[in-house]
């Protein structure tokens, strides 16, 4: 797997980035001190429901699960669970991939660091291409508005008119799950993490941390996501839209999770009925 486009801003990558391949991108949404309360109070709830998931997935699969994390990031997940031993011992591999090389970097470190080499592993591939890993999986995760950034890849940020950009279908999306869901094994579960809730109070939250990062805005409330001129998407999502991308789940596979009191951020499970 060969590295997607450069992480150094002043270096023309070959190839279109991705967004974490951005140094800049890193520094602003991987600091906690950079994030707003919304943001922050996203990762506390999500660890804890996703931390409930594995203890019932343990209790029901009756062994130790099998885990892929699409889009590892920071390694913020696998760092969270991996010094807790109580919930530790209720994983027997966990895999990341991400399409950015510094995520991939960082997570490596995160592993030595932990001195979990025997248990867990990190890789360069685009979420699009995870059915090439050949494996199956009792939890694959994808966490913290990481589905949020799949946008398009016909969409051009460069001279982008708000409201022009139909998000009915998004078949990055559904690719994705699709492949997700083949590879999940009978009785296991996709934990869709932290996604925004597409309302108008949402959308002023991301604009905001957004501003806050620097970064400037191109989209305004005719879109359903928010971008940003150096290449920042992310998407906001009602419950219809997650039933439309995931035509291929049964709706009663699908079950949402409210994160806040604020309709902010929900969480998705998908279970693989045996």
């Amino acid at each position: 797997m060969k590295k997607l486009g450069s992480p150094y801003p002043d270096e023309e990558p070959k190839t279109r980035q991705a967004m974490y391949d951005s140094q800049r991108h890193v520094e602003d949404t991987f600091e906690a001190e950079n994030l707003s309360k919304e943001l922050l109070y996203a990762q506390k709830i999500e660890l804890i429901e996703l931390t409930k998931v594995i203890d019932e997935l343990f209790e029901s699969i009756e062994h130790p699960l099998s885990v892929l994390d699409i889009g590892v990031g920071n390694a913020r997940i696998l760092k969270a669970i991996a010094q807790k031993p109580e919930v530790w011992k209720k994983i027997k591999s966990y895999e990341g991939v991400d399409i950015a090389q510094n995520c991939v970097d960082i997570t490596i470190n995160a592993i030595q660091a932990l001195q979990a080499e025997g248990k867990a592993s990190v890789g360069l591939l685009d979420a699009q291409q995870i059915e090439t890993l050949k494996k199956t999986y009792d939890m694959i995760i994808s966490t913290w508005f990481t589905v949020g950034n799949f946008y398009p890849d016909d969409f051009v940020f460069e001279n982008y008119q708000p409201g022009s950009y139909d998000l009915s279908k998004n078949e990055k999306f559904s690719n994705i799950f699709r492949q997700a869901y083949n590879m999940l094994n009978s009785g296991g579960e996709i934990i869709i993490g932290s996604m925004y809730i597409d309302n108008n109070e949402t959308r002023k939250k991301q604009e905001e941390a957004y501003r806050n990062f620097g970064w400037e805005i191109i989209t305004n409330e005719r879109d359903s996501f928010t971008a940003t001129k150096d290449g920042w998407w992310s998407q906001r999502y009602t419950k219809e839209q997650v039933y439309n991308y995931l035509y291929f789940i049964p709706k009663e596979n699908i079950t949402f999770i409210l994160l806040d009191d604020d309709d902010y951020a929900m969480m998705v499970r998908i279970k693989k009925t045996k």
